[in-house]
């Protein structure tokens, strides 16, 4: 296979993955806060979709993933290998992901009145925390070989 394609395979994924997973994180994060806002999740979705736009170009998924189910011998593309692949995948992007939205809303809640004494950034994102990693984990593994396969298809290369 054309190695600039796909290069262009694993970009177009990273950032179909890094957008999807940012537009459902921080609608969970700010839906689960009581105190959903239009505003607060369009600013908790484009900061986060910066964040994982930066780990899908930073860290080699498809490598790390890959490296992973070798290490474990799993039978390639077989349901317990995508259930390894999605778990690391959500392990790299949710708790970056979600520490920074959490951390987003806890600052937005004190410049906003909130006595400091009465919020705790860890409980507020342990509790975020769990549920966007089910969540992230789901996403994942259900949109994962959506997303490769369209991009494999847009960028020329069958399967």
């Amino acid at each position: 296979m054309d190695p600039k394609k796909m290069r262009k395979v694993g970009m177009t994924v990273s950032i179909l993955m890094g957008v999807t997973m940012s537009f459902f994180l921080s609608l969970i994060g700010t839906l689960t806060s009581g105190h959903f806002t239009v505003p607060g999740w369009i600013v908790s979705f484009l900061i986060s979709t910066v964040v994982s736009l930066i780990i899908g170009f930073i860290v080699p998924m498809k490598k790390v993933t890959e490296g992973v189910t070798k290490a474990l011998k799993l039978k390639e593309r077989s349901l317990t290998a995508r259930c390894v692949e999605s778990l690391v995948s959500d392990f790299i992007y949710t708790p970056l992901m979600t520490f920074i939205m959490v951390f987003f809303a806890y600052r937005m809640a004190i410049s906003n009145g909130a006595p400091a004494g009465s919020l705790s950034l860890g409980g507020m994102f342990l509790g975020s925390f769990w549920i966007c990693l089910a969540a992230g984990f789901l996403l994942i593994f259900i949109l994962m070989p959506i997303f490769v396969r369209l991009a494999l298809k847009w960028n020329g290369i069958g399967r």
